[in-house]
């Protein structure tokens, strides 16, 4: 499955994968984490709080390519892409696995990803390259097989995102 991830609504191409998922985060309910893990312990692998987060994790588990659209806020995700993505907690296990010679958590059944990162808005090079690294930091315990981060200023998003669904029709 293909999953446009993203923090604002957008218009997809008439053409393109027919098995393009498109969420937007903006028009979902979705509470903060509480830190709880509840996800590891009282209902393995389900999170504890019912909202529309519980749609969305196991969305991005099952996708093999993951667009993720989302504003660049001081190096990192916005509120909303940043509240789902640690509400995916669930497709990880308590677990601790050497990974590259670090310690990453056990995946739960998450498709390796192939995984384009869209960061807009008004972001300096010093943004820029923190936001590089957060990624890189996050791909490991996202299951990235491959990744990449593109800028671009918001009046582009829409153009930016139709060159990547483009893409995935061509492959």
């Amino acid at each position: 499955m293909n999953l446009i991830l993203s923090d604002r609504p957008l218009a997809l191409p008439e053409t393109g994968p027919d098995d393009i998922r498109l969420i937007d985060l903006s028009q979902r309910k979705i509470a903060n984490c509480v830190g709880c893990f509840g996800c590891w312990t009282k209902t393995p692998g389900k999170c504890v709080i019912r909202d529309d987060a519980v749609e969305v994790y196991p969305a991005i588990a099952a996708s093999d390519r993951v667009l993720y659209v989302s504003r660049v806020k001081y190096g990192g995700y916005d509120t909303i892409m940043k509240s789902m993505l640690e509400r995916a907690i669930p497709v990880q296990q308590a677990f601790i696995r050497l990974f590259h010679g670090e310690t990453h958590h056990v995946q739960r059944a998450v498709a390796p990803k192939q995984a384009v990162i869209l960061a807009y808005g008004d972001i300096s090079p010093r943004e820029q390259q923190v936001f590089r690294r957060l990624v890189e930091r996050n791909a490991s315990n996202m299951n990235f097989e491959s990744h990449r981060v593109v800028f671009v200023p918001e009046h582009e998003v829409e153009e930016a995102v139709k060159k990547e669904v483009e893409a995935w029709a061509r492959s």
